[in-house]
């Protein structure tokens, strides 16, 4: 497959001490070459593959310096593209970065679309579908934990197992080919219900342990959606404060002050939290905290966890006894903040109202608390299981709604061998089943899909 010459940067745009460019095509060395005046006249075209050269990019056109580099060259096929790799290493500065680019852009090359060098990659075979969607993961990953489920799944760990279930499918449907052409042998019905119903039955239990895996995958990729919800003046900005460990939310003891919801992200124990500090919900005649208040309640129903904040100097009113109503069914830890303050809270009420629920209490104004906060929401969700770094993880969306699918498509199978469903018939949801477990790693999927997945990856990737 042949594509034309495609160049970007490859590293983010600003201030820094180094920038590249990089280039990907038949041509990319002939181009790079154009522009490129090594030390002793050094020649990029006729360099060893795999190797780095010092020199100046110079304008063609006017035969002055651009810029000062340092230029790797790779040669095809032994590159991320399979194609002839060329990145150039310059200042980085957003003019100098610049300046290159569109000397490239200007000697042959075409700019590069969003996500076009891994789809090269992925075009070219050196990458199935899961694989250059964990390059993106890799990119987005926030914590330690993210980043070694995107490296497994780039290492290829779970297109393995994937083609390994497939495979185990397609030796099962030739089996059967073979027992229908060949039923001179009385016994061949039986055994070949039997061989669908064990390997059906293998296969959809595999499934079932990636799936098993997708909640936890699925939290270390996105982040997990955690909102803060309390009555004013609880202390509920000052846990996002306490846990971003920076001053993101004006602390005031004016109840009110957070008139809108508050996003950001933090890493608690290796869990991503897309943490949410929300207005006080409360009746209020106040319009703008009246439109705050609405969006936390919006947002209360989206969140995987709640932290409900309680006032231990205050004692428990209506408002509170309600927010434990609202959050009911809910993933939630209570906090009970201001310890260091008199009591007034009734703790005996407030332990009956969180019976399905863990407990904590802080004073975040003295940072008590906060370590067996943490603890708590980490072993919420994995509890130690997490570390299993020989487990394959599941965490892309479209990747778990695919293995639902196989895993309903092999359970319809398996319903349909013990009705004893004629074999052509069960035959029809194995290769649903083979076809859907094909999407994953792109074997059997639409090229508009490809086109959409990769416009979500930055621009020189």
């Amino acid at each position: 497959m042949e594509f034309d010459t495609i160049a970007a940067i490859s590293t983010p745009m600003g201030e820094g001490a180094i920038a590249i460019v990089r280039l990907s095509g038949d041509d990319a060395i002939a181009i790079a070459d154009k522009m490129f005046r090594g030390v002793g006249g050094k020649r990029l075209k006729v360099v060893a593959s795999h190797t780095i050269h010092y020199g100046q990019m110079i304008d063609p056109k006017t035969n002055e310096i651009a810029e000062e580099v340092m230029v790797s060259v790779m040669k095809a096929p032994k590159t991320f593209t399979k194609e002839d790799v060329v990145e150039i290493n310059c200042h980085g500065g957003i003019a100098s970065v610049n300046r290159v680019l569109q000397l490239l852009l200007s000697n042959g090359a075409r700019l590069a679309e969003p996500g076009e060098f891994t789809k090269r990659a992925f075009l070219n075979g050196r990458i199935d579908l899961s694989q250059a969607e964990a390059v993106m993961d890799l990119i987005r990953a926030k914590t330690d934990r993210a980043m070694n489920v995107a490296l497994g799944q780039m290492e290829g760990r779970l297109s393995k197992l994937i083609n390994k279930l497939r495979q185990e499918i397609l030796g099962t449907l030739a089996h059967v080919e073979v027992n229908i052409d060949y039923p001179e042998y009385d016994d061949v019905e039986e055994m070949t219900h039997q061989l669908l119903l064990e390997k059906g039955t293998y296969v959809k239990e595999e499934i079932e342990k990636l799936l098993r895996t997708s909640h936890q995958g699925k939290i270390l990729r996105e982040g997990l959606s955690t909102v803060i919800v309390g009555r004013p003046n609880v202390g509920k900005s000052s846990l996002l404060n306490s846990l971003v460990q920076e001053n993101k939310a004006i602390v005031t003891d004016i109840p009110g002050t957070t008139r809108d919801v508050i996003e950001e992200y933090v890493n608690v124990r290796g869990v991503p939290l897309r943490l949410l500090d929300t207005a006080g919900i409360r009746e209020t005649e106040d319009i703008v905290e009246r439109i705050g208040v609405e969006r936390s309640r919006q947002v209360l129903k989206e969140a995987d966890l709640i932290l409900l904040v309680l006032n231990y100097s205050d004692a428990l009113t209506e408002e509170d006894v309600n927010l434990f109503k609202a959050v009911e069914g809910m993933d939630v830890i209570v906090i009970v903040n201001k310890t260091d303050l008199p009591q007034q809270i009734d703790m005996d009420r407030v332990q009956e109202l969180s019976q399905k629920h863990k407990l904590v209490s802080t004073s975040l104004l003295e940072d008590k608390g906060v370590d067996e906060l943490e603890e708590a929401i980490a072993s919420l969700f994995f509890e130690g299981s997490i570390e299993a770094r020989d487990m394959t993880y599941v965490s892309n969306s479209r990747h778990i709604a695919l293995l639902n699918q196989a895993f309903n498509a092999m359970e319809d199978a398996l319903m349909a061998v013990e009705m004893g469903t004629p074999i052509d018939i069960v035959q029809i949801d194995y290769t649903r089943t083979w076809e859907l477990l094909g999407e994953i790693i792109g074997d059997s999927v639409h090229e508009s899909l490809i086109d959409q997945l990769f416009s979500q990856f930055c621009l020189g990737k």
